[in-house]
């Protein structure tokens, strides 16, 4: 502490003035010399001692923030009474407090990105060992013409499926990332439903089922026509999925001064009771699942209307069909 020049300072500062006020007080009287000369002892010694306690606590400051720098976030420096140190305590302990918090965060963030990295590479290991095999036997030059064709169909169905599969991860991280601007414009309902069934028709014929929509063309909300647009196509291929050949689809609409509603609705298999907690997480697939199916869909569908400030909620019964309710608020409070 004696090394610290400021504290050198302030030393041979109060030494002077204590040196001229004896020498002032000789003037009056011995006693009075002797008792300005006590007083300036004390008052150097008192100094003295709150200073050294004060370099004391900063100390202390200094390595409680040497065991936050090395990861030591479990550390509370704060106590109850009034002062700057006291306030640099609680302050620390705040930062501390937010970098627990963010370090968790991150180390969630690692969990979930080795789970993801695991999960696609799981996906796409399955189609890829699949093309490796038909690849070395269409290279057999007596492979019979049917069976050639068969593989090359084969192929061409896999690679659709990585396709679909490397695009949706990447808008899935987009909107992670933040760097997703939804737009917010008036969309008619009636419009978004024509635009997501258009790339559905040709698998609505295969299975010859019937699809319903009934709502006033008035019908609109605020939100990305897009993005909107990708979440709708992604229910009504889950529907059209899950329900027989010659099933019904539904769809309703309709808008209130609180929000607009859409609803989605089939006649299939319905999803297990266990599995609904789970079909808007990324990867999972549930009981009813295809051997095709990713479990990617309806987690996107869930993380775009809920971007927008929307909710999506979903009821299923087994061999009675699931309805999926889409809400979209006029204002959030």
């Amino acid at each position: 502490m004696l090394r610290n020049r400021e504290i050198q300072l302030f030393l041979l500062t109060m030494s002077f003035i204590s040196l001229a006020g004896i020498i002032a007080a000789t003037f009056i009287s011995l006693t009075a010399s002797m008792l300005v000369f006590v007083i300036s002892v004390l008052l150097i010694v008192c100094s003295f001692i709150f200073t050294s306690w004060r370099y004391r606590e900063i100390e202390k400051l200094s390595g409680y923030l040497q065991q936050i720098s090395s990861g030591d976030y479990f550390l509370d420096v704060r106590d109850n009474h009034e002062g700057e140190l006291s306030i640099l305590k609680n302050n620390i302990y705040k930062v501390t407090t937010m970098l627990s918090e963010q370090g968790s965060l991150l180390q969630q963030d690692k969990v979930q990105l080795t789970n993801a990295i695991s999960d696609i590479s799981h996906q796409l290991k399955t189609p890829l060992t699949s093309m490796m095999m038909m690849a070395d036997l269409l290279s057999d030059a007596k492979l019979p013409p049917v069976k050639r064709r068969e593989f090359t169909h084969n192929i061409s169905i896999q690679l659709e499926r990585i396709e679909w599969l490397v695009s949706s991860l990447l808008k899935l991280s987009k909107i992670d990332a933040g760097t997703v601007q939804f737009k917010k414009e008036a969309i008619a309902v009636k419009k978004l439903l024509q635009k997501s069934l258009e790339p559905l028709l040709i698998p609505l014929d295969i299975k010859e089922q019937a699809i319903s929509i009934e709502g006033d063309d008035t019908v609109s909300f605020v939100g990305d026509f897009h993005w909107t647009t990708e979440a709708v196509i992604n229910i009504l291929k889950n529907c059209i999925e899950h329900t027989p050949s010659g099933g019904e689809i539904t769809i309703s609409f309709l808008e209130n001064a609180l929000f607009t509603e859409i609803v989605i609705a089939d006649n299939g298999k319905g999803i297990a009771k266990e599995d609904l907690p789970y079909i808007f997480k990324r990867f999972y697939k549930g009981k009813n699942a295809s051997e095709d199916s990713v479990g990617i869909g309806l987690a996107m569908a869930h993380t775009i209307i809920t971007s927008q400030n929307g909710n999506i909620e979903v009821k299923s019964k087994q061999d009675k069909g699931t309805q999926f309710r889409l809400t979209f608020y006029k204002q959030v409070i």
